[in-house]
């Protein structure tokens, strides 16, 4: 589905995921020149594309697109030699990206930049966002290094997401699904702060089973944590977590059998030998006298 033709004021909350395929200058004072936009928009409250649009650019100067590219559907000199001009799509860019939330990877250093440069080079008011989600910024803030160096292409092996095409379309889409990805490992995460965080392949945690909870029923909780800051258990049962293999509970019936298994039972080991003898002499008391003094007698064993 492509872009309508963009309202007067858009909602203030829609998101626009947009990026920017250009040239590369080869020598100094050489300015980019934008080959291809690409852009669609998202759903805030269900991440969910609702319009795309994706246009090739022909630069002024022809000889400023390589012949050939590296990649096998990069962008060539024969791609763009009847694609529009920027200024031919000037307009349906500007009603695409104004009034809106920008958002993309490292586009307030690159393709922002780049679109005012585009707009100011014809002359054109160049679009204003009402905000601007840069996700190179946001994920390493919020995600870490985990995944590397933060690039979109690092990022989408992290997560099995194939390689990136370097293409506008395809780009903006696989850079909403990494944001998907990062942002659902972070919301387990803050779910379970001590178990699930950074450490977690190192240190697995153990499986929780019913008797485990009984167990731990008069025992503190997990405390609480922000989202940027991942808090450590503070039960006394759980502080040796990670130094066991990993365990996979196989079914409820048949837990494992070690000894942070055992089920709990209502009386500890020193005392069940005495009220087994409590119970012997209540029987011995009663022997042949009617059913009612046997439950006269059995109120002492509750006390």
């Amino acid at each position: 589905m492509t872009f309508p033709i963009p309202p007067t004021n858009p909602a203030p909350s829609e998101i626009v995921f947009f990026d920017l395929e250009t040239t590369v200058p080869n020598r100094t004072g050489q300015r980019f020149v934008v080959l291809e936009f690409g852009a669609i928009l998202v759903c805030p409250r269900k991440l969910v594309e609702l319009e795309s649009y994706c246009t090739l650019i022909r630069p002024k100067d022809l000889s400023a697109v390589a012949l050939r590219s590296s990649r096998s559907d990069g962008i060539t000199r024969e791609g763009v030699k009847d694609a529009p001009l920027f200024e031919d799509v000037a307009e349906k860019i500007f009603g695409i990206l104004n009034g809106r939330i920008w958002a993309g990877h490292n586009i307030r250093r690159f393709d922002c930049v780049r679109i005012r440069e585009a707009f100011e080079e014809i002359g054109k008011p160049a679009p204003v966002p009402v905000g601007v989600i840069d996700s190179l910024g946001v994920l390493t803030e919020k995600f870490g290094r985990r995944a590397g160096n933060m690039k979109m292409a690092t990022l989408a092996s992290y997560f099995g997401l194939g390689q990136q095409k370097h293409r506008s379309l395809d780009d903006v889409r696989m850079n909403l699904e990494v944001l998907k990805h990062c942002a659902t490992v972070l919301f387990l995460e803050s779910s379970l702060p001590g178990v699930l965080n950074s450490k977690w392949p190192h240190g697995p945690p153990t499986v929780t089973t019913r008797s485990r909870s009984i167990l731990d029923s008069n025992i503190p909780s997990v405390s609480n944590a922000n989202w940027g800051g991942y808090s450590s258990i503070t039960t006394r049962s759980r502080r040796n977590i990670g130094k066991f293999p990993c365990r996979e509970e196989n079914s409820r019936k048949s837990p494992p059998t070690t000894l942070s298994y055992r089920r709990a039972v209502p009386y500890a080991r020193g005392s069940f030998g005495k009220m087994t003898e409590r119970v012997t002499n209540l029987l011995c008391k009663v022997q042949n006298k009617p059913l009612s003094n046997l439950i006269k007698h059995s109120h002492s064993l509750l006390r």
